[in-house]
């Protein structure tokens, strides 16, 4: 058994279809006797849905009145079940708008403000998942949010080192990077992963004209930089010694006109950076995404920044998500060595975020289907929020 349906374009004519004689419906392929047919909505579309169908296995492609036309060896089918199918369908639409409508003072509350999300983790080495979060960047921007896109590329760089023989490590989460890492690194994030990233979202917004737009701190003077500097404590002797972690930088200045202009245009941009910056003396160097994208949500006075990776939030001393915290409670974590790897600098970049005048982070799954939209439209949130108080 299965559903007969059949796409109806002209919506205009869909009435004349409810109250339809046998001679109604013509198609091509086989010959149907077909009593009546009524108009209503299947997998988001338009259809006709056929009471009665008796089906003939030829496909004579004659029209006869009394008939309708359609493919051979069709199955017969059951007018309960299409019944069924219409019904199920007509709830989910009622079920969708009813989220729509409770999403209305969320909506109202992010009307034309920015959001910077950094976007990152292995989820961005999965095609389905990149589409989908493309997809709903998209639907920020046509609901009124202006997103700014910050991307990581740890896993494809390391991919990339792999499959060039070049060996890398990392000291509290940050990669040690040589003059060769540093090449490989700013082709993978300023060439294959944000082109790719830009052009998933134009791709996805193609039909309302939303583009994305591929950047790199290194354009426009986006992102000034000086040589990050770390210590390490030696644990059997605990003296602190400096890590040389090598063309690794931290951000000293953001300039966000040409982002500002962007988001002020008439036309719908959505930026997407890569996280290469440059020193007063010329020099690249490769940047902890998170902390350009707190740098940059701080320079942009962002509402809100989504820091998306591979992990669902902040865990606490027992082992669970952390819902939300305040800027103390994060620090806290990080002294009592329970937030260890690459979760210390996504708090220290919440914490400076939030410090230069963020409203609040979100530490969250990438990896989940729609999880800024939970995170941003709805009363339950995603992931951990961390917060001045």
């Amino acid at each position: 058994m299965g559903g007969l349906a059949r796409s109806v374009t002209d919506r205009a004519n869909l009435a004349r279809y409810r109250h339809a004689g046998p001679d109604a419906l013509r198609t091509e392929g086989g010959v149907v006797p077909l009593k009546g047919a009524r108009g209503g909505r299947i997998r988001g579309g338009q259809v006709l849905i056929v009471d009665l169908v008796f089906v003939h296995p030829g496909g004579t492609g004659v029209e006869t009145p009394g008939f309708m036309m359609t493919w051979p060896d069709l199955a017969i089918t059951d007018p309960l079940m299409m019944d069924e199918t219409a019904q199920h369908f007509e709830e989910r639409g009622w079920d969708t708008a009813k989220t729509l409508a409770e999403a209305l003072p969320y909506i109202q509350i992010y009307d034309r403000k920015t959001v910077v999300i950094k976007y990152g983790g292995h989820a961005m080495g999965e095609s389905a998942v990149a589409r989908q979060f493309a997809a709903d960047v998209v639907l920020l921007k046509l609901m009124g949010v202006n997103p700014v896109v910050v991307h990581g590329g740890g896993p494809q760089i390391s991919a990339m080192l792999e499959k060039a023989g070049v060996k890398t490590s990392f000291v509290d989460g940050l990669r040690v990077t040589d003059a060769d890492t540093m090449q490989v690194a700013e082709m993978v994030l300023s060439g294959a992963v944000n082109k790719e990233i830009a052009h998933w979202i134009t791709m996805a917004g193609r039909k309302a004209d939303v583009r994305g737009i591929g950047l790199s701190g290194k354009d426009a003077g986006l992102l000034t930089v000086e040589k990050t500097r770390r210590t390490k404590r030696d644990p059997d002797s605990m003296i602190e010694h400096e890590v040389d972690l090598g063309f690794v930088g931290e951000p000293t200045r953001v300039d966000p006109k040409l982002v500002r202009r962007l988001l002020e245009s008439d036309a719908d941009w959505v930026p997407v950076i890569a996280p290469i910056g440059v020193a007063d003396d010329g020099q690249t160097y490769n940047v902890n995404a998170d902390t350009v994208a707190g740098a940059l949500a701080g320079s942009l006075k962002a509402k809100r920044m989504l820091l998306l990776t591979d992990v669902e939030g902040v865990k606490g001393a027992d082992g669970e998500i952390v819902r939300q915290m305040t800027v103390g409670e994060a620090s806290k974590l990080i002294e009592d060595g329970v937030a260890t790897g690459g979760m210390i600098p996504k708090l220290q970049t919440a914490m400076a975020a939030v410090r230069d005048g963020v409203e609040a982070v979100v530490i969250l799954d990438g990896r989940r289907p729609h999880a800024m939209l939970v995170e941003l439209f709805t009363e339950h949130g995603a992931g951990t929020l961390v917060q001045a108080s």
